[in-house]
Order: structure tokens, then C-alpha cells, then sequence
């Protein structure tokens, strides 16, 4: 059943109120962009992997061995599409070794070299001062 006009204006107020107050909160229970791709990603993914279940179900049944391939292809695309994150287009590509820049690019990199321990530290760091 659907909110009214007066349900509705109510809700929008106590939502522009909740914003107001905690705007920490507010953010985390509206979602993110990134959330909402990787929802999109899975469905995707799924969706895959079901046609692809249905046509190794068919290339079986009628004994048409590219059928069943082809279908078990789509299964592992689907698969491997929704698990895996999708790449960050912002971030600039590091240069390669072969073009010269991985050397002086390691005398320059004003990151501190620690060990596996500290690098989980400061990515846990960054994620709590996210929220």
C-alpha cells in the first residue's frame, strides 16, 4: 500500500532531521555507489550463471557437445564477473619497470615500507575515519 501525501512529507522530514543530527549515520544506512554496483554486479553475475546452467542443461539433453560448452563458458564468466571487484578507473596507472619508471619510482615513493601487519593497520585506519 503506498504512503499518502502527509506519510510521505513526514518521512522526508524525518529524514532531512536524521541528516541534520547524524549525518555520519545517515550516509551509511543510505548506501553507497559502490554498494549499489556491486549489488548490480552479483544480479548480473547470477543471471549468467542461470542461462549458462540452462544451456549445459539443453547441450546434455539434445547431445550437442558445443552447446553444453558454450554454456559452461557463460556459468564461469557469470561466476567470475560477480566476484570479482571491478576496477577503479580513477586511480592513474602506475608505470611499468620496462618503461624505466620502476626504479626511480622506488627511490621516490614517499610511502613508508612496512611490513604486512602495518599495512593492515593503516587500511583499517582509513576505514574506520571513513565513517
Amino acid at each position: 500500500m503506498p504512503l499518502s501525501d502527509h506519510e510521505q512529507r513526514l518521512l522526508e522530514q524525518m529524514e532531512r532531521a536524521l541528516s541534520a543530527d547524524d549525518p555520519k549515520f545517515a550516509s551509511a544506512m543510505r548506501g553507497s555507489h559502490r554498494a549499489q554496483a556491486a549489488r548490480r554486479r552479483l544480479l548480473v553475475g547470477g543471471v549468467a550463471l542461470v542461462v549458462g546452467l540452462v544451456l549445459l542443461v539443453i547441450g546434455v539433453a539434445v547431445r550437442e557437445v558445443w552447446v553444453g560448452a558454450g554454456g559452461f563458458v557463460i556459468m564461469l564468466a557469470g561466476t567470475v564477473w560477480a566476484f570479482t571487484p571491478p576496477r577503479a578507473a580513477s586511480t592513474p596507472a602506475a608505470p611499468s619497470p620496462a618503461a624505466g619508471g620502476g626504479r626511480l619510482r622506488a627511490a621516490r615513493d614517499p610511502r613508508p615500507r612496512g611490513g604486512f601487519m602495518a599495512r593492515m593497520e593503516e587500511r583499517w585506519e582509513r576505514r574506520r575515519n571513513q565513517w
